[in-house]
Formats: structure tokens, C-alpha cells, sequence
């Protein structure tokens, strides 16, 4: 249970904030009383949408366009969010990118798909804990979204689980190196149903594959198991994967 308490009055930054699970969880953040920031690259009008939602309903929140592939965008951006609120609590490193060109032909996986993929997914979430966790107090806490297919190794791309298996790994190594102070864990989600899947759905349960639990998550109980992952002082280095049963099968 995720008590008001855990999270009021504190600050979290959401990178791909606007949309899906990160919008998800900026709301509900928001609704316990923390102050949010919505990062987002392409989505403006939705972060924008996002925010006076949030404030309608009693909320803090600002709004912080920022590509995390560029290390000089993450910067502006951490530095924004302290100038607004003086430190930084926890940070939901959720942003990432596939490449649906890639999904089912080998030869199509070119060299530039391969590279896209790493500098946003995996570098830009590095550059995120890099510029952020000289201001997290002591306590802060990290959360990485992976994906259930960095640990099937079946999901949009080979480059796209190539980059998810390496954010699981990554998880780990920086819990290490942050604790005690910072604690870092990982969600693995499965299939979710987000903008991401856009005129690709069947895709999306093809994947998923035949559920044991017959059902596909939403955005808002992702976000929940991100909210215990961000209040709990126990937990660190951890991938939890919440995929319906998926791989149980």
C-alpha cells in the first residue's frame, strides 16, 4: 500500500511523462500530493494537456521538453527542476524508443536502428542518474522501466530487447554503486496497453503470446508498482517483471 505520506511534498521527474506509463504515473504522483515534473520530447500538446489536468485537480507540476539521448538536454533539464524546487527525490527513467520497421526482418535492423535505440533507452537513462543524483537527497530512489522482453529476448526488435536486457543489468550495477543512499530497481512490464501500440495491436497480443492470466495491463498498474518500487527502503537492485504470466509459459 502506497501511503500520502511516502511521496507528498516531494519531487519526482518522469522522462516520457506525457503519455502511457509515465503519464500514469505523473497523475497519480501528483494526486498523492508530490511535486511532478513531465518530461517528454515529441509530445507537447499531451504533456501539456497532462499538466493543467493536474493542476485542475489541486496538483504541482512543470513541464521540461527534453530529448535524454542528448546528455546537454538532460542537464538543462535537471537543472530546470532544481531551480523550480531546490532538490530532486526520486526519478522514473521511462522514456524509450523501438523502431517497428525492424520488428519481423532481420536485414532491416540496420546500423543506425541499432544506434538509436541505445543512445535513447539505454545512454539516455544513464545520463538521467548521471545528472540527477548529485541532487537527490539522501534516500532518493531510481526506477527504470525495462521490458518483459529484455528477459525473453521476444519484443518489438532485437535491438529494442537488446536495449531492455541491458537497462535490467544496468539496474543492478548502479544499485551497487549508489547505495545506501539511492536506491535503484527496474520494472519489467509486459504487454501494456499504451499509444505505443498504435495500429499495431495484433502485434501487441501476438507477443504477448496466450496469457495465463488472459488479460493485457493497463498504464495504471504499471504506474502503481512503480509508486511501491519508489516508497519501499528496502528494495534495491531488483527487476520485477509484471507480464499477466507471461513467461510462465
Amino acid at each position: 500500500m502506497i501511503h500520502v505520506e511516502n511521496v507528498k511534498d516531494k519531487v519526482f521527474i518522469i522522462t516520457g511523462g506525457a503519455t502511457g506509463i509515465g503519464k500514469a504515473t505523473a497523475l497519480k504522483l501528483a494526486l498523492a500530493g508530490a511535486k511532478v515534473v513531465i518530461n517528454y520530447r515529441s509530445s507537447e500538446k499531451e504533456a501539456e494537456i497532462l499538466q493543467k489536468r493536474i493542476q485542475t485537480l489541486g496538483g504541482k507540476a512543470i513541464l521540461s521538453k527534453a530529448d535524454v539521448a542528448s546528455q546537454s538536454d538532460v542537464r538543462k533539464m535537471i537543472q530546470q527542476t532544481v531551480h523550480a524546487f531546490g532538490h530532486i527525490d526520486g526519478l522514473i527513467n521511462n522514456a524509450s524508443i523501438t523502431s517497428q520497421i525492424a520488428m519481423n526482418d532481420l536485414q532491416k535492423a540496420s546500423g543506425e536502428i541499432w544506434d538509436s535505440l541505445y543512445k535513447t533507452n539505454v545512454k539516455g537513462m544513464f545520463h538521467c542518474v548521471q545528472e540527477t543524483v548529485s541532487y537527490m537527497k539522501k534516500g532518493g530512489s531510481i526506477v527504470n522501466i525495462g521490458s518483459v522482453a529484455g528477459v525473453t529476448g521476444i519484443g518489438s526488435s532485437i535491438p529494442y530487447a537488446a536495449t531492455k536486457a541491458a537497462i535490467h543489468t544496468m539496474t543492478k550495477s548502479l544499485a551497487v554503486t549508489l547505495a545506501p543512499h539511492i536506491r535503484v530497481n527496474c520494472i519489467a512490464p509486459g504487454a501494456v496497453d499504451t499509444p505505443w501500440w498504435t495500429g499495431y495491436e495484433e502485434k501487441m497480443y501476438e507477443l504477448a503470446g496466450h496469457l495465463p492470466l488472459q488479460r493485457i495491463s493497463s498504464p495504471e498498474e504499471i504506474a502503481d508498482s512503480i509508486l511501491f518500487m519508489l516508497t519501499q527502503p528496502s528494495i534495491t537492485g531488483q527487476v520485477v517483471t509484471i507480464d499477466n504470466g507471461q513467461t510462465l509459459t
